[in-house]
């Protein structure tokens, strides 16, 4: 019988020749992959000495750092299972996530989360953290193909069928993804990459496949641009994975000089739509182009809007090679439901259980989004299907109006919705957080922005300054 898939074997055999050669630059400390590897391999061994066996699954709870990187490693190599717990839960929600993940131990960082019973784990390959280990009584009433599959990560999140919690991914569909989406983005051992995302949401795919290739990962921690501009500074950058926040601070900020991104082979823009003032401002500046991405976590990085010739501004570009792309149910402009087949699509949603062949047996996933195609195949996302607003029978899709309205100087963050009218159907409206909230700007300024850039129905009827935004467990903005 074959041994099965370890991603950390995985690295350790594909980076044999790049010992030397530094993987993570996390401020000061520098880890050369022979150094990154030894410290998982300590961690490994101290957390089977404290009890973590084979398929346990283990909820991480760890600032963004080398630390991260190592204790999540450490856990796929005991081998365990990871649940990445995002530092923005707050204590009762973190609670719920891991009883509805059935998780059998909490290991955490005691910078991020205070509690009293976690006894600390036997090891020095964290020098400048306390990182602590809580063990829960799990009820382990998975099915025997929980064992079969081989799983590595458990995200937790709603699925696309908004009753499914939670992510399974096992580490042969891991291996999958990310040789899938290296097709698009093609990371070699020359590349130092700059990291400013959260690690808890975008650690498969991106981080996984950086360290198969021997790639330097630069982490940069707020304040932002200040940790970008300290790590520019020592080494050159070649690859940028960031939000399009990131990219409009770059773009606006004085801090950043037009030559800051130089050397920069590829700049890509991920977790929400682009702005297209976003893109022109950032391309005015830097003299190239974003490239946008589109990844689902049942999916992977399906597509990637990069590459040579027209790259139209708002397309998520066309599916990389391992992919097939339909729009179903398209109306009189092409707008439909987006499904996709293709590489490493997930394995099980876990709570309730349910096998990717149950969700998608014909090979096709549906993945909630709605979008049209155009005619050299690139993909324009609209929206979700369930948050589409039916105003007078026309569609409005919320993400198209809220990267209008996101590109207001005044405007930190928004959220488009439909609110019931007995005559309409539905009447368009926003919920605004303000980057200054002691001084908003005159409604009739921000209703006249949106005139000169959307269709007058599309413009939202009643505008609501909030403090915050409501999210969900998994850290997304949570529809009305």
């Amino acid at each position: 019988m074959n041994k099965p898939c370890n991603l950390v074997e995985v690295i350790r055999r594909e980076t044999a020749e790049a010992r030397e050669a530094v993987a993570v630059v996390d401020g000061g400390r520098e880890l050369t992959y022979g150094q990154l590897l030894a410290a998982v391999e300590a961690v490994a061994g101290a957390l089977r000495r404290a009890g973590i066996r084979p398929l346990h699954r283990v909820a991480f709870l760890c600032e963004d750092s080398a630390d991260y990187i190592i204790g999540s490693l450490a856990i796929l190599a005991v081998p365990a299972v990871v649940v990445p717990l995002s530092p923005s839960l707050m204590g009762d929600e973190l609670e719920r996530v891991m009883e509805r993940m059935d998780v059998h131990h909490l290991l955490y960082d005691a910078a991020v989360l205070r509690r009293d019973d976690g006894r600390p784990v036997d090891t020095d390959a964290f020098p400048s953290k306390q990182v602590l280990l809580v063990s829960r009584q799990a009820r382990d009433d998975f099915p025997a193909e929980y064992t079969r599959l081989n799983p590595a990560f458990i995200r937790f999140s709603s699925g696309t069928t908004g009753d499914s919690k939670g992510v399974l991914l096992s580490h042969e569909t891991i291996m999958d993804r990310t040789d899938a989406a290296d097709r698009g983005l093609r990371i070699t051992r020359q590349d130092t990459v700059i990291w400013v995302l959260a690690m808890s949401f975008h650690f498969v795919v991106t981080i996984l496949l950086f360290l198969r290739r021997g790639a330097t990962i630069v982490i940069c921690r707020q304040p932002f641009p200040e940790s970008f501009l300290a790590a520019a500074g020592t080494r050159r950058a070649t690859f940028f994975y960031a939000s399009p926040f990131h990219y409009h601070v770059l773009a606006t900020s004085a801090l950043v000089p037009p030559a800051g991104l130089a050397g920069v082979r590829l700049a890509v823009s991920t977790a929400m739509k682009l702005p297209e003032e976003t893109a022109a401002a950032f391309a005015v500046k830097f003299g190239f182009e974003l490239a946008e991405a589109y990844g689902i976590i049942e999916v992977g990085l399906p597509f990637l809007n990069a590459g040579t010739g027209a790259r139209p501004r708002g397309a998520v570009g066309r599916a990389l090679p391992d992919y097939e792309i339909r729009v179903t149910g398209a109306d009189d402009q092409g707008v439909g439901a987006i499904e996709i087949c293709g590489k490493g699509m997930f394995d099980a949603y876990v709570s309730p259980w349910r096998t990717r062949r149950e969700v998608f047996p014909d090979g096709w996933f549906r993945t909630g989004d709605i979008g049209r195609l155009d005619a050299e195949g690139r993909l324009f996302i609209l929206g979700r299907e369930k948050n589409v607003i039916n105003f007078v029978g026309m569609k409005i899709f919320p993400y198209e109006v809220e990267a209008v309205i996101a590109g207001h100087e005044a405007v930190r963050e928004c959220l488009v919705y439909g609110e019931p009218h007995s005559l309409y159907g539905q009447m368009p409206a926003v919920k605004i957080v303000l980057k200054d909230g002691a001084r908003p700007p005159p409604l009739e300024d921000l209703r006249r922005y949106c005139f000169q850039r959307l269709a007058s129905h599309k413009v939202p009827k009643t505008f609501h300054f909030v403090e915050r935004l409501e999210r969900t467990e998994s850290g997304k903005i949570k529809r009305v």
